[in-house]
């Protein structure tokens, strides 16, 4: 189990006032110090949060790797051919979403055309390729017609639910990660997760990393990116204490 720590929001912070601090590099210095094994940042087509030169000083300083989110656009599919990062998960964009509201639409054709020449033009630059998806058997399907290495899991709806529904939504993740063993794809996860509910989601034994950043960072408002970073990581390994993990 590897936890990716995502630093986005550091940088929505810098971004309100249009200023140099918060600093998401520096940021990701101390996920890495708190046991981080690696940083994700997403490059939105709008340059809300994480701006180029922060993706460009995180490759160049990184000592874990760094695995960036992006649109199955040109544009920005082009920087990541041209930075290499050590992985590129594709994910969905609308301007409007405040964040990222669900999987890939692969079953749509159109979308799908898109989402293919991109995982194509990162194949060819020699970049391991993720997609997030919803939990469905189709996306699965898709997604491995695809050639991708790996599928990320959206946990959006899991983390949403409560009661009965959530437990409902954790057996769909425990599906869907199975599936996508069984279909020779790398499983990882994230979105929405937090301190209170990680720990179902990280003893699913398919599932070999999590993307987890809002819950940290706002967590390291009151005691500090390295602690905060230090506890997730508790959790995670707590949840899997037998399979060697060695993060914090």
């Amino acid at each position: 189990m590897r936890l990716y720590i995502n630093i986005d929001h550091v940088a929505t912070v810098r971004e309100a006032r249009r200023t140099d601090e918060p600093d998401p590099v520096r940021a990701a210095v101390l996920a890495e110090l708190g046991g981080a094994d690696g940083i994700t940042v997403h490059l939105r087509e709008d340059r809300r949060h994480i701006q180029d030169r922060d993706v460009d000083l995180l490759l160049r300083t990184s000592r874990t790797g760094v695995n960036l989110e992006l649109a199955a656009v040109s544009d920005v599919v082009e920087l990541a051919v041209a930075w290499q990062p050590m992985q590129a998960t594709l994910v969905p964009e609308r301007r409007e979403e405040i964040t990222t509201e669900g999987g890939l639409a692969l079953a749509d054709a159109a979308s799908r055309r898109n989402v293919e020449a991109a995982v194509r033009r990162l194949h060819e630059s020699a970049i391991r390729t993720s997609l997030f998806i919803d939990p469905e058997p189709e996306a699965l399907r898709l997604s491995a017609d695809l050639g991708v290495e790996a599928v990320e899991l959206h946990t959006g709806e899991y983390a949403n639910a409560r009661g009965a529904e959530r437990e409902g939504q954790l057996a769909r993740l425990r599906r869907a990660a199975a599936f996508g063993r069984s279909l020779g794809l790398a499983v990882h996860a994230g979105h929405g997760l937090t301190y209170l509910n990680v720990i179902p989601v990280a003893a699913i034994p398919e599932i070999e990393e999590l993307n987890i950043g809002h819950s940290v960072v706002s967590h390291a408002v009151f005691v500090g990116m390295e602690r905060a970073v230090r506890e997730m990581a508790e959790l995670v390994r707590r949840a899997r204490p037998g399979d060697g993990w060695q993060g914090g």
